[in-house]
């Protein structure tokens, strides 16, 4: 199937920042055309410093979501919470954490789609129902909010955000159950990718989608349990990783302890490649399988399935720099840094001038001119989603005077939309899918161009799920092979909107 995709001005011109925050609205229209970061949970039960806590681990996921962040903690009795625009850092401060006192919180950081930049959306959203105070904190996506929404509101409800999480409170207070069965049965009618914290003034729930599409980690401190969405976020505060929240389970924490139940029985072990590929922070583990290894796999098997001779090796930063050490070890081609990024160049920064303007991607991004002028040049990238971020890249290869750059792609070719919690444009923006990878060469402007092929990604992952179906992976952004139901006559949400 092919599709008309418009070019010129919108490809080309340099985009401004012009909301208060780096990542408010930008969408497709950041200079760095990459896929969104999704949104990070983290969770505490039972330990005195609960918000201090969740501050820190949230530091450790602030790579999941720029925009906002919040922490909401209980203490037996009522609840105390906060939540903003910005960092993390930007966010709180001492004075701030000191007043959020109880044993038990949830926090997150998040990224969202286009337009629904505003505090309204920011989590925890806190309610008040018959039984007293309700928090929930997601990561994720539910694919048939859109249909679930209509038809509570046709029923009298009346929602206060934008973000799919009110669905979900909106179906517990209506079901006459306690609060853990209506819990149950509210996250049985939802169809997506999704891994939540629920709190009430004295209980804390943690639950993940029937296919696992989520991470989620659990972790103890003492006597304290501690959740996230990736493990290095237990690392930062002193946890020990218990394990990963299987598909469809159900914890509920309160003050007889820990049980372990489910809502609904596990179906295929579907985990996100993406987090593999590119999300997850290297020092972070998911499912037996470390990520920076991981990465360093997938390098050394694009080397085997793609070779190609050059003097250098150099990946785009951050998140390709462990596979490009991987293709360099493999061949026997030195890696260098031939990329620098700038990481101080995003949130509230003054508009730039003209000069600069035109050159935006040069704020974020420099290549070195002494290690890749007269240089064959291996780039290894993790993804390509509209080409326009690769191209610009390879540009700045060649202006510092590399004379030939190879691009080796670590995952394969991304075609489709994703319904579970990353931020992808419409199929028809994707350029993979409307252009072979000869024509995807040359509009890259790139000297040779290839992609990881699905087995040699699921083989470098591994892990102790490696003998399921895909090998525990969700590679429909690949494949088209979606775990779940997507079409919902029209009445289906992809991207991220937690």
């Amino acid at each position: 199937m092919s599709y008309e995709i418009k070019t010129g001005k919108e490809q080309t011109e340099p985009i401004l920042w012009t909301g208060d925050f780096y990542n408010e609205g930008t969408g497709s229209g950041d200079i760095f055309d990459t896929l969104k970061e999704e949104c990070g949970v983290f969770g505490v039960f039972g330990h005195p410093e609960a918000a201090s806590m969740s501050y820190y681990g949230l530091h450790a996921l602030q790579h999941r979501g720029e925009e906002s962040a919040g922490i909401c903690v209980a203490d037996g009795r009522d609840f105390n919470y906060h939540r903003g625009m910005g960092l993390v850092k930007e966010v709180f401060d001492k004075d701030r954490i000191a007043s959020l006192v109880g044993d038990m919180s949830i926090g997150h950081v998040r990224y969202s789609t286009s337009g629904d930049s505003r505090l309204t959306n920011a989590q925890p959203l806190v309610f008040k129902y018959r039984d007293g105070d309700l928090a929930i904190a997601t990561n994720g996506n539910i694919v048939n909010e859109p249909l679930i929404r209509r038809q509570l509101e046709q029923s009298g409800s009346i929602f206060q955000t934008t973000s799919d999480t009110e669905v979900l409170a909106h179906l517990i207070a209506r079901s006459p159950k306690d609060f853990v069965e209506a819990a149950k049965d509210a996250l049985e009618q939802l169809v997506g990718g999704f891994a939540f914290l629920l709190m009430t003034n004295d209980k804390l729930l943690v639950a993940s989608d029937s296919h696992g599409l989520r991470p989620l980690v659990m972790g103890r401190v003492g006597e304290a349990y501690v959740f996230a969405s990736e493990s290095c976020a237990l690392e930062t505060i002193g946890a020990e990783f218990v394990r990963d929240i299987e598909p469809g389970e159900l914890l509920v924490l309160d003050k007889d302890g820990l049980r372990e139940d489910r809502f609904t029985e596990p179906k295929r072990k579907a985990l996100c490649a993406m987090e593999y590929i590119y999300f997850a922070r290297p020092d972070s583990d998911l499912n037996g399988s470390n990520l920076h290894a991981a990465r360093k796999r997938m390098g050394s098997r694009m080397a085997l399935e793609a070779f190609v001779d050059a003097d250098i090796v150099t990946g785009v930063p951050d998140s390709s720099i462990s596979a490009a050490i991987g293709y360099a070890e493999q061949t026997g081609i030195p890696y260098e840094l031939g990329l620098i990024k700038n990481k101080y160049t995003g949130r509230t920064f003054i508009q730039p001038s003209q000069e600069l303007r035109e050159q935006g991607v040069k704020m974020k991004l420099s290549a070195v001119r002494r290690v890749v002028e007269g240089q064959r040049v291996v780039m290894i990238d993790d993804s390509i989603v509209r080409g326009t971020t690769s191209r610009r890249i390879v540009n700045l290869l060649r202006e510092a005077g590399a004379v030939e750059v190879h691009v080796r792609i670590t995952s394969p070719p991304f075609k489709n939309p994703c319904f579970y919690g990353i931020d992808t444009p419409d199929r028809r923006e994707l350029i993979a899918s409307y252009k072979t990878i000869e024509e995807m060469c040359e509009e890259i402007n790139a000297d040779s161009l290839a992609f990881l092929t699905p087995e040699g990604l699921i083989s470098s992952i591994g892990g102790y799920n490696s003998n399921d179906y895909k090998g525990g992976l969700c590679l429909s952004c690949f494949d088209n092979d979606y775990p779940t139901q997507v079409d919902f006559g029209g009445a289906e949400k992809d991207g991220c909107s937690c």
